[in-house]
């Protein structure tokens, strides 16, 4: 399959480069009007929305940290040296180099914060996973009376994050600490080294179902996401990589780009059923999902995939979670807590610009590109991936179940907007990465986030 380069995929159909800068001053100036708003209400609204730093869930605190010379000396390297590297080294040795440029990035942008607050406090956090992994001793009556301790005010109550999401996830932590990675520290780090493999994950993809050319253009902006700032550390890196994985197995499945498609298409659908036992919210990875068969004009993978993600199903539910169950008692527990005072007529595009901070200024300065009618005529697959992200995306701020902390929730979704930025005009892509890189540094100096 063929597919226009990052050059040619930009030609004057969109208007040249003049609609990009439109695109990022429209997303500057909604996270600008996002940020304001909060300063001018009233001090009882700000204490409704339980986010001191609106729309990013943090505490505004200018400082800086052990991180901030390596975090500009690596925003540096990757703007001068990064599209022409991406360009020129072989594709195994790409995949191995972006990962190890986010794994710099992300671990300079947490030493801003220092170790102990930027990464181990992180899971310490008493509303977090490993307060309750102690308390698992028995896995299958764990998940046989999982649902029962959803809703809050009990004795025996999960806590926060853990009664927000399905079994699965707390499941990853108490894995963890069965083979010896236990604590905060490990915690931590498997995030981010799994995590930042979604990136390779997104490029896999494009590569399958667009070209080669467009996803070494994407790579850099893939290392360099202000998404590193929350992917260092947060559990939702890890179901972003989940679900990433689940997208790129099904990719080449679908693209017969590897020998044993059966075999991925089944991997794929493990990956999408295991996702959707992890975060809730995940059910909308359907949506690239279907994407995905889409650009490839094939539904040979459908059948395997289906077999994979219902084995994982039929396994928890063999097990005693009913997926129903807990979805309904979730949304409960949610209005008993501080989301029922937060205001959806501020989150509902607030959302948007907490994922734009996210992504960075030149996601939306190259949306324009794939999501509009002559992106999608080109039948480009990239196109196909990012406009079935921002659906997805569209779709969970429109639930109602997604007000504040998008940041970070939304990651799932927002590693696929980042690819749009492989359509940006190749003699532009140095100012781009140093809008993304600049976006970035102030975020993480300016606001001591939660995650």
């Amino acid at each position: 399959m063929t597919a226009p380069t990052s050059e040619t995929a930009t030609a004057p159909r969109t208007n040249s480069t003049r609609w990009d800068v439109v695109g990022a001053t429209v997303g500057a100036v909604l996270i600008g009007i996002a940020f304001l708003v909060p300063r001018l209400m009233d001090e009882k609204w700000r204490k409704k929305m339980n986010a001191e730093a609106a729309p990013i869930f943090g505490k505004w605190n200018v400082h800086m940290g052990w991180g901030t010379v390596p975090a500009i000396l690596v925003a540096i390297a990757v703007v001068l040296y990064g599209p022409a590297l991406a360009r020129r080294i072989r594709w195994r040795s790409l995949l191995v180099v972006t990962w190890l440029t986010g794994l710099a990035w992300s671990f300079a942008l947490v030493m801003v914060d220092g170790w102990q607050r930027g990464f181990v406090h992180v899971f310490q956090d008493p509303n977090e996973y490993l307060h309750e992994v102690g308390g698992v001793t028995d896995i299958p009556a764990t998940l046989r009376g999982f649902s029962d301790r959803i809703l809050d005010f009990q004795p025996d109550s999960w806590t926060t994050h853990v009664s927000g999401h399905p079994p699965g996830a707390l499941l990853i932590f108490v894995w963890l600490d069965r083979i010896g990675l236990r604590g905060p520290t490990w915690a931590g780090i498997v995030c981010v080294l799994v995590g930042l493999t979604a990136a390779l994950a997104v490029l896999i993809a494009v590569r399958a179902l667009a070209s080669e050319d467009l996803a070494r253009s994407a790579a850099p902006f893939l290392a360099m996401a202000p998404a590193a700032i929350w992917i260092a550390v947060s559990a939702d890196a890890i179901f972003a990589a989940i679900t990433a994985w689940a997208v790129a197995l099904l990719a080449i499945a679908a693209t017969r780009t590897t020998r044993a498609p059966v075999v991925a298409a089944l991997g794929a659908g493990v990956l999408f059923g295991f996702g959707i036992y992890v975060n809730y919210g995940l059910v909308l990875m359907g949506i690239p999902a279907v994407a995905v068969l889409v650009a490839a004009r094939t539904v040979r993978p459908l059948f395997p995939a289906l077999v994979g993600a219902l084995i994982v199903a039929a396994a928890f539910t063999a097990s005693g979670f009913w997926w129903l169950d807990g979805y309904h008692l979730v949304v409960q527990r949610y209005y008993q807590g501080i989301a029922s005072e937060r205001p959806y007529n501020y989150w509902v595009w607030a959302n948007l610009a907490a994922a734009t901070c996210a992504t960075g200024l030149a996601v939306p300065a190259a949306l324009h590109r794939p999501i509009s009618l002559g992106g999608l005529r080109t039948r480009n697959g990239l196109t196909y991936l990012v406009t079935a992200a921002g659906l997805a995306m569209i779709a969970a701020d429109l639930s109602a179940l997604s007000k504040a902390e998008t940041e970070r929730i939304w990651l799932p979704f927002t590693i696929w907007l980042i690819s749009a930025t492989a359509l940006l005009p190749e003699r532009h892509k140095r100012a781009w990465l140093a809008v993304q890189a600049t976006g970035a540094l102030v975020l993480v100096h300016l606001i001591l986030t939660n995650w």
